[in-house]
């Protein structure tokens, strides 16, 4: 998908239907900022503004995200190209998630052993301050365990092992599921049994 071409076709038929990025901005009801990084091919417009955006231009959201006019006998060929790259592009962020849980894990997991460590021999001359330390790495382990599994629980799916469906749990059910790594004990919202369930991208 080509955010340069995209941005450009945005900003030309926005002059053409008259408005400034200040008057569509204030239309979609949102920052000139934004209207300014779709132009500039920095980022696609929000999924919750397409529809509106689309109706001011009169354009589909296929033309959208190809950038142009997409004529009837070419739509959906390029609809399923779209939809191809959409794919593409949430596969490789739910892989960058991922691999941001890890980090988070390991930076939880280093300052809690840091400040466990360092607080041991200061317990014995200074028990409030050893305390301290050791809540302190405590809390960041908590915190970041939490954005860890939070990042689990947003990224790609969970495909159940019964009839393979594949789903999106919430926080609660992924936080209360016996688990081992990221396979976790499930119950599937389509079948509604429950499963040892692997996360899949």
């Amino acid at each position: 998908m080509d955010l340069k071409k995209i941005g450009k076709f945005i900003a030309k038929k926005r002059q053409e239907k008259g408005y400034t990025q200040e008057s569509l901005a204030e239309e979609l009801d949102i920052s000139n900022r934004s209207i300014s990084k779709w132009e500039r091919g920095i980022c696609l417009p929000e999924t919750t503004k397409m529809p509106a955006l689309c109706e001011l231009f009169d354009i589909t959201i296929n033309d959208l995200f190809s950038g142009e006019i997409v004529d009837m006998k070419n739509n959906e060929k390029m609809l399923e190209k779209n939809l191809l790259e959409l794919a593409k592009q949430k596969e490789q962020k739910d892989k960058q998630l991922l691999a941001l849980e890890w980090v988070l894990g390991g930076i939880g997991l280093v300052t809690f052993f840091a400040f466990l460590f360092l607080a041991i021999p200061i317990a014995e001359t200074n028990f409030a301050l050893a305390t301290t330390m050791f809540i302190t790495g405590f809390v960041v382990f908590m915190v970041a365990m939490f954005f860890g599994l939070k990042i689990e629980q947003i990224a790609g799916y969970y495909k159940c092992a019964e009839c393979g469906h594949k789903h999106v749990p919430t926080f609660k059910a992924v936080f209360v599921a016996m688990h081992m790594g990221r396979t976790r004990h499930l119950r599937c919202p389509k079948c509604g049994k429950k499963s040892w369930q692997k996360k899949v991208l």
